[in-house]
C-alpha cells in the first residue's frame, strides 16, 4: 500500500513542482523530500487520513519555505557578485542532498516492500490504523476481529518494519520506548 501511494501521486507531484520552480531538478527534490517528511509524520504516529493532501501541502509549505530563504538572501545580499560568502555557505539542508535524497528513498522502497509483504489480513490492519487513521476499534469492527487481534496485528507490522529499518542502519532501529511490547531487545 506505501508503494502504491508513491507510485500513483510521485509523478503527479513532481509535475505540480516543475510547473511551480521551472526546473526539474529541484521539482524533483522538493518531490523526495515531500515523500520523506510525510513517511517520517506517519512513522512518527502521525495518523494519515488523505496523502494525496498531506503530500501537497508539505510540498507547498517548502516552496514557501524556500521562497521565503530567496528573499531573505537577496534582502542581505542585493549585490551577490560582490559577497565575500562561499557558495557553499548557502548550500540546501542536508536532506536535500542527493545522497541523502537516495538513502531516504531507499528506505521508503524497503519500509513499503515490508508492508506489502505483509500477511494480507495483517497488511489491512496497519494500513487502516497508520495510513487510513482508524482507531484500532473501528478497524476491528471493519474487519470483523476484535480489538486485541488489530493490535497484535499492528505491532507484527511495526515490528517487521523496525527490524527491515535496523538491518538498513546496521543497528537498532527502533527506539525502547516505540518497540512493541512483544518485539524481544536485540543483543
Amino acid at each position: 500500500m506505501v508503494r502504491f501511494v508513491f507510485e500513483r501521486y510521485y509523478r503527479e507531484l513532481l509535475n505540480f513542482l516543475a510547473l511551480k520552480v521551472r526546473d526539474r531538478d529541484t521539482a524533483a527534490d522538493l518531490t523526495q523530500e515531500s515523500f520523506a517528511r510525510v513517511y517520517a509524520a506517519e512513522r512518527a504516529g502521525t495518523a494519515i487520513r488523505d496523502p494525496r493532501a498531506l503530500l501537497y501541502r508539505t510540498a507547498r509549505n517548502l516552496l514557501t519555505d524556500g521562497y521565503r530563504r530567496a528573499s531573505t538572501r537577496q534582502a542581505a545580499a542585493p549585490d551577490a557578485g560582490d559577497s565575500l560568502i562561499e557558495p557553499d555557505d548557502h548550500a540546501g539542508p542536508e536532506a536535500l542532498e542527493p545522497d541523502r535524497a537516495f538513502a531516504t528513498r531507499q528506505r521508503f522502497e524497503a519500509i513499503a516492500t515490508i508492508v506489502d509483504g505483509l500477511p494480507p489480513r495483517c497488511r489491512e490492519a496497519f494500513v487502516l490504523v497508520k495510513f487510513d487513521g482508524l482507531s484500532h476499534a473501528e478497524v476491528a469492527q471493519r474487519m470483523g476481529i476484535a480489538v486485541k487481534t488489530v493490535e497484535m496485528q499492528v505491532q507484527i507490522a511495526l515490528a517487521a518494519c523496525w527490524e527491515r529499518l535496523g538491518e538498513l542502519d546496521g543497528g537498532d532501529a527502533a527506539p525502547r520506548s516505540r518497540r512493541p511490547k512483544n518485539h524481544p531487545p536485540e543483543n
